[in-house]
């Protein structure tokens, strides 16, 4: 079992969710994977950027959380589909919002406005 990254987790149940969920890949094979089933090297070259080896331990981690699920056909040359179970599922209203808060982020982001000054914080 992966190292939660804060003390907290037990009792926060945002941070529970990050726990399983966080990281830099994790919420674009969740997209991926509500879409349908993925076979490993397309699923790969649906994200750039994204390495063999790190495409690898998420995958092995989501499975580990039993949100993926590792399908292995016996054939030569063995074939290997991942696709979300019940659990994975069910963050799929989760994945949805992000995508449209995404979204609406991106829409409204004006790239000539210069970045605001911090406002204090009041004691």
């Amino acid at each position: 079992m992966r190292k939660p990254r804060h003390q907290d987790s037990v009792l926060c149940p945002v941070e529970a969710a990050l726990n399983r969920i966080g990281g830099k890949w994790k919420g674009l094979i969740l997209l991926r994977l509500l879409e349908r089933e993925w076979r490993f090297n397309e699923l790969l070259r649906s994200l750039p950027g994204c390495t063999q080896r790190m495409l690898t331990k998420q995958l092995r981690e989501l499975e580990a959380d039993g949100i993926v699920h590792r399908e292995i056909y016996p054939q030569v040359p063995p074939r290997v589909e991942y696709s979300l179970t019940e659990m994975g599922r069910d963050l799929e209203l989760m994945v949805r919002a992000m995508c449209e808060w995404g979204q609406r982020y991106i829409e409204g982001v004006d790239l000539d406005a210069t970045v605001p000054e911090k406002i204090p914080i009041e004691q």
